[in-house]
């Protein structure tokens, strides 16, 4: 049986062999290092580009329910004749799923108006541009659980009234008042003349200042200003986590039933929850990530071709040195295993400077894209695995080798 000793010696050689030969264990131990760095900054980044995404859905508000025309993962350019005859999502349906949908909280339409050019609003010489501007209804506040945190949301009156009024958000605020009284002022929007009676709450992004940069305008008078802009998208809130399961299956049946949709028929409509978000971007990130570290995993590929060769020659230097020890009692397993524990040691040192390195490389690219840094120890744990795996591999050639010299031959060599 192979003891602590010997594992303990193994690896002092091989720690004295690296230090001996510097140059020639950095050569060899540099593909597992790069390997192993790949892993780490590659597993790092996706897992906290992960956690801003996740953190972006969760502000869509809570026990959200999307209703659209199509699924998010549409392919456009394949679609069905049936789905190229679907009606559009109306403001009909949403006051359909208010009406008739007993565990629905809140339903909130948002109809986006995009601008040839982009959308300007001025006030004095300043100038915003290209910000988001929808029509909605009072029930956006509540669905999407996001406030004014200066003046207020407009009311229903305002909203069944068209009244020329809007909501900002911080960062139109910023651009068009830079630190003056926003509330009350008037500002030329795309040539329309509105009055400003709330500022957003400022949310924070990671991928930049769209939930920021937008204009909200009462569904009323969003159609008044766009009437041909009829299709947009719901945003319905279930009145707990609990019914959201229950809420789903009301909404399907309500707008199965008013779009004529007959049995035998498939929705012609899309139904999608924060989860299915969620899951949806875990199944991207799943795929994306077998595919980077299966090209990483050539660096381990190529690192452990150079720790094989480097070992065959190692053998072939200290034949010598395995016939005195096989001369002075060691057995074939112990020679066996001193340099198959070599092989170990040093690809698990460079597996060691890979991680270290990996973590450097990932926090870098965090702060870089403005992502919360995770490095998940599972990831480590496997990175640290696979590169003493490439080490106990590339070492079995090379260990019983040496373990199959001759001692008596060995002896004689020179």
């Amino acid at each position: 049986m192979v003891n602590i000793f010997e594992i303990r010696e193994g690896v002092l050689l091989a720690l004295d062999s690296l230090r001996s030969n510097k140059f020639r264990s950095f050569l060899t131990i540099v593909g597992v290092m790069i390997g192993t760095a790949s892993v780490i900054a590659v597993a790092s980044v996706i897992q906290s580009f992960k956690a801003s995404v996740e953190a972006e859905i969760e502000q869509l508000g809570s026990n959200i329910i999307s209703v659209t025309k199509f699924p998010p993962n549409t392919n456009w350019r394949e679609l069905s004749e049936e789905e190229r005859r679907r009606p559009p999502i109306t403001i009909n349906e949403a006051h359909w799923i208010k009406d008739y949908c007993p565990s629905v909280d809140g339903v909130a339409p948002q109809n986006f108006y995009f601008r040839p050019g982009g959308n300007v609003a001025k006030y004095k010489d300043k100038r915003s541009e290209n910000f988001q501007l929808f029509g909605t209804t009072v029930d956006w506040e509540r669905v999407r659980n996001r406030y004014a945190d200066r003046g207020r949301f407009f009311i229903q009156s305002e909203d069944e009234g068209r009244a020329m009024v809007c909501v900002i958000g911080p960062e139109v605020e910023k651009t068009l008042f830079a630190g003056e009284e926003a509330t009350g002022k008037q500002i030329l929007m795309n040539n329309v003349r509105l009055r400003v009676i709330g500022v957003l709450e400022n949310q924070e992004s990671s991928f930049g200042d769209n939930n920021n940069n937008l204009i909200i305008l009462p569904y009323g008078t969003y159609e008044k200003l766009y009437p041909w802009e009829e299709e947009l998208w719901l945003n319905v809130r279930a009145e707990s986590a609990v019914k959201m399961e229950q809420a789903q299956d009301e909404i399907r049946q309500v707008l199965r039933r008013f779009r004529g949709v007959r049995y035998d028929e498939e929705d012609n409509f899309a139904l999608f929850t924060q989860q299915s978000a969620t899951d949806m971007f875990n199944d991207i990130t799943k795929v994306i990530t077998l595919a980077v570290l299966g090209i990483c995993s050539v660096g381990l590929l190529v690192g452990g071709i150079g720790v094989l060769n480097i070992m065959l020659v190692s053998v072939t230097e200290r034949t010598r040195e395995i016939g005195v020890r096989k001369a002075i009692g060691a057995r074939r397993r112990n020679v066996f295993f001193q340099f198959l524990v070599e092989a170990m040691t040093m690809t698990g040192t460079g597996g060691l400077i890979g991680i270290l390195f990996g973590y450097v490389v990932g926090l870098i690219v965090s702060a870089l894209l403005s992502l919360p840094l995770i490095v998940p120890i599972f990831w480590i744990f496997i990175a640290f695995l696979a590169s003493v795996s490439v080490g106990l591999l590339s070492g079995l050639v090379p260990a019983w080798r040496a373990a199959s010299v001759d001692p008596i031959v060995s002896l004689r060599y020179e």
